[in-house]
């Protein structure tokens, strides 16, 4: 039987009813103050999110890394910058109360190359002249 998710005891359904200022009552308090307060930048997003819904435009391309994901966003693509390109992500219902910034990582794994032909193993360190 599948888990049902559910946040500080409320089913998807009643988060996606609630006002924005009755969700921010069930967040942490940092994510509370963010949401309560919401700068120009964050506001503009959420305007940005309810138009793109009405015209079913596929992604959502954002810079605003520190926007706290509301439950009105499920199911949604956004393209979240990383400082290079943008990352493609799909809302899950787990990640309601995170930040968008936390699903687009900004650095990814050093991949060291091999040393090179009739190298030897301490050569590789070498500067190459």
């Amino acid at each position: 039987m599948p888990r049902l998710f559910s946040l500080r005891g409320k089913s998807l359904e009643e988060l996606q009813a609630m006002s924005i200022s009755d969700f921010a009552k069930l967040l942490n308090a940092r994510e509370r103050r963010s949401v309560l307060r919401m700068g120009i930048d964050y506001k503009q997003l959420v305007q940005k999110v309810e138009k793109a819904k009405k015209q079913g435009k596929k992604i959502i391309k954002t810079h605003i890394r520190e926007a706290v994901i509301l439950p009105s966003w499920v199911g949604l693509h956004f393209g979240v910058h990383d400082g290079k390109e943008f990352k493609e992500i799909v809302i899950a219902p787990e990640m309601i109360g995170h930040r968008l910034g936390e699903f687009a990582f900004t650095t990814k794994r050093v991949v060291h190359s091999a040393p090179g032909i009739r190298a030897t193993r301490g050569s590789k360190f070498l500067a190459v002249k």
